[in-house]
């Protein structure tokens, strides 16, 4: 994705990245958008393009998510997102905004045949007890590993007592760290944080890959 495309070295996001969102936050209006969009392109999308751009060898091609949400079905009718997204293919998910910069992991919804191999995979003694660990070392690393979407007891088919029912009841199941603006993330330093998470949560998404798959076949999907 990045072949051949001259770019700036990574810096990270400026104050003025962050003044952006305050501002969007308490104008959230087209015609603030026009007004800033300079400094959205500039000093807040620039140093995600060029973050995603140095992670790409070891976390796969990224993406930048659009700005503005989909309001189609939503009470809330602000057109913009007060934060910017991207994914990298083999790392995971990135999120920028005026409270700082977050990261995650995983699988955030898992669909029918996934949700059935994942319950599957949580029941078997050895690689839900695989899991079991890997999210016990995430812990030590201050890194949460929980579920998107949780059923309030077990699913058909599972006892309620079984010994990993808090698992079985996830319908998602992400690894999520956040940190709090300051100035490091005006310095190219911010990437480490993004990186160290990355790796920190690729066993998660090494058990994922090979117990959940993608919607179709198990083993064949990369989690994002």
């Amino acid at each position: 994705m990045w072949d051949n495309v001259p770019r700036m070295a990574f810096r990270g996001w400026p104050a003025e990245a962050i003044e952006f969102y305050e501002g969007l936050a308490a104008d959230n209006s087209k015609a603030y958008w026009q007004a800033h969009k300079p400094v959205y392109d500039q000093q807040v999308k620039g140093p995600m393009d060029e973050l995603l751009a140095e992670l790409a060898p070891e976390f796969g091609s990224g993406k930048v998510f659009r700005p503005n949400r989909d309001i189609r079905f939503s009470a809330d009718k602000t057109p913009y997102k007060t934060a910017i997204a991207a994914v990298c293919s083999e790392g995971g998910y990135i999120q920028f905004s005026a409270k700082g910069l977050g990261a995650g992991s995983g699988m955030w919804m898992m669909e029918p045949p996934q949700l059935e191999r994942y319950r599957r995979a949580v029941d078997d003694d050895t690689t839900g007890a695989e899991l079991v660990d890997i999210i016990a070392t995430a812990a030590k690393a201050k890194i949460d590993v929980t579920g998107h979407d949780v059923l309030k007891t077990a699913p058909k088919g599972y006892p309620k007592d079984h010994p990993r029912v808090e698992l079985l009841r996830y319908k998602g199941l992400i690894a999520w760290k956040e940190w709090p603006a300051g100035a490091w993330l005006g310095k190219k330093t911010a990437k480490d944080r993004v990186v160290e998470f990355y790796r920190a949560t690729r066993p998660l998404n090494g058990w994922l890959k090979a117990n959940v798959g993608d919607s179709a076949t198990p083993g064949d999907g990369v989690p994002g």
